[in-house]
């Protein structure tokens, strides 16, 4: 990867992370000798110390949680109990957050051939002449928080026999269940245990988790029961090197003549190429599917040029039919022909095992992964992959539920994925056989990225973040309190199970008519759907239908909160790696129309806000100021979008819109500093407006460092003087109705949060300010005035240093 001189200065840092040694492996007395043989035909001779602990609380009736890394082999710690239950009698409901994880442990289910284990599928995909089949008869039953909230609580009565018979619920990548989509799951949980508890049942929950903070604490908090934990992986593993990659700056000008890094994906696309070149087989994760694809041409696109450079025959260029079911693009990506640094003969080429007659097929050694591939177009590529006729893969972080490719030489990382839980699971797809593995992250032109390559203090050493849900939020809670009376009339006894706030959110549903309270308790009269009052994955309101407008065929939905900024008039839309342009966006009639489309450029919605203090929760000192967390009402209006380039993050331009506004009441984090200490700074120059907006664009960036959320989960306002406060003030709150515990976090690590953004805003080379560290693309002032040196002295004011 350095054999390019202009490269050295992009690696940051290097961190070698350690081999870890297998721990004894073995059988509980317990496992049903058929398991024990199946799995021995499979090559498993016994669990690891970790298994084996988790298993067997599992089976003692202790609730678990097991949070290890990657490829550790949570699987078979829940499947071993699981089996056993079923094998003496018992049924097993299995929970995922993706149909495509769930249709995989069938397989693997099925694969043990144990005629006593029926095991299947009930989703939205089950034709409905096998729903009745599984109903009666699936002793081990797989489905998702969706399907259990809409399809199986409200028709109980239906599942009378198998919620008889529960004896464990397996709750799995339940990491993935924070912010405001885990709180749903968490009262969908309760509903859950109640049902059971009607039936007379009390079912082990058996959560697994990749590595987290606190995961008995958090698992605790999603199922409202006590919960151990096992946290210690005793899985062999190989050495790890982990590179932190900064693109350069361009001579590319953006926003207010401000610098334009190159994009991540580039650097990823060059890298990918360079290390299929030197036979690494490789998997590039990137944020957006649209990004994959891109990284998969432009690699390829490459390799074509070094296949004619070896040859002198062209390779055929690069289009997706290589790749499983694609149909081919209308144009390659804007920058897939080759830089200077790759069109010289390339060095690695020369260790690749590739006959001389076959050159020209080397672009087919690398492939993209999507959500929306077929489960025999997943089978093809893992089976590619496991052979070597693959060496690359771009894939989004889908591929972390959907495919197994654990034991590959080499991962990419192109962008912060969100959390260091999800950095470790992701690197921990690079090694094979205990074999020295690479991962290598690539910063995106983004304060927090900007930050933790120029800070690996913040990544190496740490423990990975606290996963944060809050289930008692009232606009969570309500709807699920509906659905409960729905399913069965709630009454006094059932309160306890549904959080301390049930009896206020209760009083409230009676007032708004929704529930009735009488001696016996409270019931849903109405004749809608209770379940329809909960967007368990949206934030509320009737979702926004995308229409294809040629043909009227429906791509999906988006949820009333977030349509104004991803499928306005304008806005780049992607389905299933396909991506289409918005022609129209009709908020009275819910649709946005839209058409196919291969534009060269994305799109982001920019939003002006107001914000208004209801009421201060808590309250600090932090330094000559003071620090709040509260309950806000934010009136935002998207007023344009811009359009960037994907391949340079080229700026194109910024095209007004015309939407209305939308109120929300959610809560938020924010600090004031005294008129004393404002008009001093002033006095030395600097543009307090100007330097409040760049660390509060900062700040946001930095937050998903200490809270697991996106910066798009977020949104702040700052001001040299608020009405409410009087003073100047910053804000940063949660973008969902009722909060989602994001601002509540930055509240609890303020200092360490607010020391993080200045670190940041000072560790970015530009001079005045760039989308490395203070500018937002979502900002709808245009980034102006923006203040990068006025930031770092306020902060540091605030932070008393």
């Amino acid at each position: 990867m350095l054999g390019v001189p202009a490269r050295h200065e992009r690696v940051t840092h290097v961190e070698h992370v350690p081999a870890r040694q297998a721990g004894q492996a073995g059988w509980p007395k317990w496992a049903p000798e058929l398991l024990v043989t199946r799995l021995a035909n499979q090559g498993v001779t016994g669990l690891w110390p970790h298994q084996y602990e988790a298993a067997d609380l599992a089976h003692r009736g202790r609730n678990v949680i097991i949070s290890t890394g990657t490829a550790s082999g949570k699987s078979l710690a829940y499947l071993t109990p699981a089996v056993a239950s079923c094998l003496d009698g018992g049924t097993v409901l299995y929970l995922t957050p993706t149909k495509a994880l769930a249709a995989d442990q069938l397989r693997t289910l099925r694969e043990l051939r144990m005629t006593q284990l029926r095991a299947a599928c009930f989703d939205g995909d089950t034709p409905f002449e096998e729903r009745s089949w599984v109903r009666r008869h699936g002793n081990y039953v797989l489905t998702n928080p969706d399907m259990l909230h809409r399809g199986i609580l409200p028709r109980h009565a239906q599942w009378s026999t198998f919620f008889r018979r529960l004896r464990m619920v397996v709750v799995d990548e339940c990491h993935g269940y924070r912010g405001v989509f885990g709180s749903h799951v968490a009262q969908i949980l309760r509903r859950l245990r109640r049902i059971c508890s009607r039936y007379g049942s009390r079912p082990v929950f058996m959560l697994a988790s990749a590595t987290a903070s606190e995961p008995g604490a958090f698992a605790m908090r999603l199922t409202g029961l006590e919960m151990a934990e096992v946290t210690v992986d005793a899985s062999p593993k190989g050495s790890t090197t982990v590179a932190l990659w900064e693109p350069p700056l361009t001579e590319l000008r953006g926003e207010g003549g401000a610098p334009v890094r190159r994009t991540a994906t580039a650097e990823a696309a060059d890298l990918l190429a360079d290390l299929v070149l030197a036979d690494v087989r490789t998997l590039a994760f990137v944020r957006s599917r649209r990004g994959a694809e891109t990284v998969a041409l432009s690699a390829r696109a490459k390799l074509a040029d070094v296949a004619f450079s070896l040859s002198g025959t062209p390779a055929a260029r690069p289009h997706a039919t290589a790749e499983p079911s694609e149909p081919p693009p209308s144009a390659e990506p804007s920058e897939s022909h080759p830089s200077a640094e790759t069109l010289r003969p390339h060095p690695a080429a020369e260790t690749l095992r590739v006959e001389e007659s076959d050159w020209s097929d080397l672009p087919n050694k690398i492939a993209a992964y999507r959500a929306g591939y077929l489960a025999e177009d997943r089978r093809l590529l893992e089976k590619a992959l496991r052979s070597g006729s693959l060496m690359g893969l771009a894939s989004t972080n889908a591929l972390e539920l959907g495919v197994d490719v654990s034991g590959l030489d080499a991962v990419l990382i192109a962008g912060w994925p969100g959390t260091r839980a999800s950095l470790w699971q992701q690197v921990g797809r690079a090694g094979r056989d205990g074999q020295d593995a690479l991962a290598v992250l690539i910063a995106r032109d983004d304060p927090l990225d900007t930050y933790l390559v120029h800070h690996p203090d913040a990544l190496f050493g740490q423990p990975v973040e606290a996963i944060v849900l809050d289930p008692d939020n009232p606009y969570v809670l309500g709807p699920h309190l509906c659905a409960a009376a729905a399913e069965i009339p709630l009454t006094e006894d059932d309160l306890p199970t549904f959080g301390p706030t049930t009896p206020k959110v209760l009083g409230d549903l009676v007032s708004q008519g929704l529930l009735r309270q009488r001696s016996a308790g409270w019931f849903w009269t109405r004749r809608e759907r209770a379940t329809d009052l909960a967007d368990i994955r949206g934030g509320g309101g009737a979702p926004i239908q995308v229409v294809e407008s040629s043909t009227g065929r429906l791509l999906g939905s988006v949820d009333e909160s977030s349509a104004h900024t991803t499928v306005h008039t304008g806005a780049v839309y992607l389905h299933q790696g396909e991506s289409f342009l918005v022609e129209l966006l009709d908020l009275e009639a819910g649709v946005a129309l839209v058409s196919g489309a291969e534009p060269d450029y994305t799109t982001f919605a920019r939003d002006v806000t107001e914000i208004t203090i209801l009421a201060s929760l808590r309250s600090q000192e932090l330094g000559p100021g003071r620090l709040h967390f509260g309950e806000v009402e934010v009136t935002r209006q998207v007023v344009s979008y811009l359009r960037r380039r994907i391949q340079s993050g080229e700026l194109l331009g910024d095209e007004p819109l015309d939407l209305p506004p939308r109120t929300l009441r959610t809560r938020a984090v924010w600090w004031t500093l005294p008129t004393s200490v404002v008009a001093a700074l002033a006095g030395e120059g600097f543009d307090l407006g100007g330097a409040a907006h760049a660390a509060e664009h900062a700040a946001i960036g930095l937050l998903p460092l200490f809270a697991t959320c996106d910066r798009w989960d977020i949104g702040g306002v700052s001001t040299e003087l608020h009405a409410d406060t009087g003073l100047l003030t910053v804000f940063v709150y949660d973008g969902h109705e009722g909060g989602a515990g994001f601002a509540e976090r930055g509240y609890a690590r303020a200092s360490d949060w607010l020391t993080a953004t200045r670190e940041a805003i000072t560790s970015c080379e530009c001079q005045h300010g760039c989308p490395s560290c203070i500018q937002s693309p979502k900002c709808g002032n245009g980034n102006d005035p923006l203040h990068k040196r006025g930031a770092v002295h306020l902060l540091n004011t605030l932070l008393g240093s």
